[in-house]
């Protein structure tokens, strides 16, 4: 049994051989890789030693992959705390677009083609419905666009989560126009207007050779039968639906540390790694999201796991309307004073990495965990011996 249960223990066991039995994209290759060797020897680190008592310890390099269960917390911190700058006064709504898993097929060999259309089609539904009149908005939105990729059980699921303020800004830039404090658009009209909009930009897709067919091999989508998958999944009901409203600021934070920097499983949920076993849990969302364990062979949760690879330099969490990166600057403060709202919105700390570990975990790192009187100080860089620049 080992001593930790994460997902570099299970590529560190079993990741040689399931490279062997696996063709892999050279981006899950790389991946594999990082977490390997995430926060070891190989990619250097330095050597700390306390200012009092002379204690010494040793720092690895983390590898900053953002598929890597480790990686994540100072990054989402850092996010969380720079969208403080972009809070609204106001209510905001939460919304979830899913492509139906039909399509899984077709995804999976065409992921950065599929998923560009994905957050295409709910930007271009979005826009639609806030220029509708019978929505009683008529003007511009704002929203942040993030995606998931997984199921609790690491199985295909595409969906996206949204963002979005109360409220659009008039087309003539001198109103704020807020939506009601409970409703914002007709889910079942989003899902109809969702659901048009992606399979016209997925057949425009593969008119045009954009997408490619590996062939009839298992588990892949061929070109024979594209239009009889399209002209099926027209047929089915697209899920749509909309959380709670936000009551204010801090909520929204919260969700969104919450959502922006998943990943498809963390350390946490990993309970055992034995036996060429992985045992993990999950949240059954078919009954009352009950937790309940998973047990999977190694290989079947390496290749779950690397389904969830995005391709190189895909952008995950996007941002639209006047929350766009050319319009945020000019249309925030301009809202905020429209709004004229006395509602306390977080303000953006500034603060350095050590600054922001005491405020996530109570802890200062600088102290000597032996004395606890003196500081931890650099006395000595460690050199990677892994050099493969990814």
């Amino acid at each position: 049994m080992m001593k930790t249960n994460e997902v570099a223990d299970i590529f560190r066991l079993y990741g040689d051989n399931f490279r062997k039995n696996y063709a892999l994209s050279s981006a899950q290759l790389k991946v594999m890789r990082h977490i390997e060797i995430c926060r070891t020897a190989e990619l250097g680190g330095h050597v700390e030693q306390c200012s009092h008592c002379g204690f010494e310890r040793i720092s690895y390099n983390s590898c900053r992959d953002r598929h890597c269960p480790k990686c994540q917390t100072l990054v989402k911190e850092k996010w969380l705390n720079d969208r403080k700058a972009e809070l609204l006064p106001c209510g905001y709504f939460h919304l979830v677009f899913t492509l139906p898993h039909d399509l899984n097929p077709i995804i999976r060999c065409n992921k950065k083609v599929g998923l560009d259309i994905l957050f295409m089609a709910v930007n271009q539904t979005l826009q639609a419905f806030a220029k509708d009149p019978r929505w009683r908005l008529c003007g511009q939105p704002g929203f942040i666009l993030v995606l998931h990729t997984w199921s609790q059980t690491l199985l295909d699921h595409f969906h996206l989560h949204c963002l979005i303020p109360g409220g659009v800004l008039s087309f003539t830039s001198d109103r704020w126009i807020a939506a009601s404090d409970s409703f914002l658009f007709r889910v079942k009209s989003l899902a109809k207007e969702f659901k048009k909009r992606y399979l016209t930009l997925f057949k425009t897709a593969y008119q045009k050779n954009e997408l490619i067919f590996p062939g009839n091999t298992a588990g892949y989508a061929s070109r024979e039968n594209f239009n009889d998958l399209v002209q099926a999944v027209s047929k089915l009901k697209w899920i749509t639906y909309a959380k709670r409203p936000f009551a204010g600021p801090q909520q929204v934070l919260e969700y969104l540390g919450r959502y922006t920097h998943r990943i498809a499983i963390s350390n946490n949920r990993i309970l055992s790694i034995d036996n060429g076993k992985v045992v993990f849990t999950y949240r059954d969302r078919s009954d009352n999201n009950v937790s309940k364990t998973m047990a999977l062979a190694a290989d079947e949760f390496i290749r779950r796991f690397l389904l969830h690879v995005l391709p190189e330099g895909f952008m995950k969490i996007r941002y639209f309307g006047f929350l766009s990166s050319k319009n945020k600057k000019q249309a925030i403060p301009l809202i905020r004073k429209l709004i004229g709202a006395n509602g306390k919105i977080p303000e953006k700390k500034t603060e350095t990495v050590i600054e922001m570990l005491f405020r996530l975990t109570g802890e200062d790192i600088t102290c000597c965990p032996e004395c606890k009187t003196g500081k931890m100080r650099t006395v000595q860089r460690l050199t990677p011996s892994y050099w493969n620049s990814t």
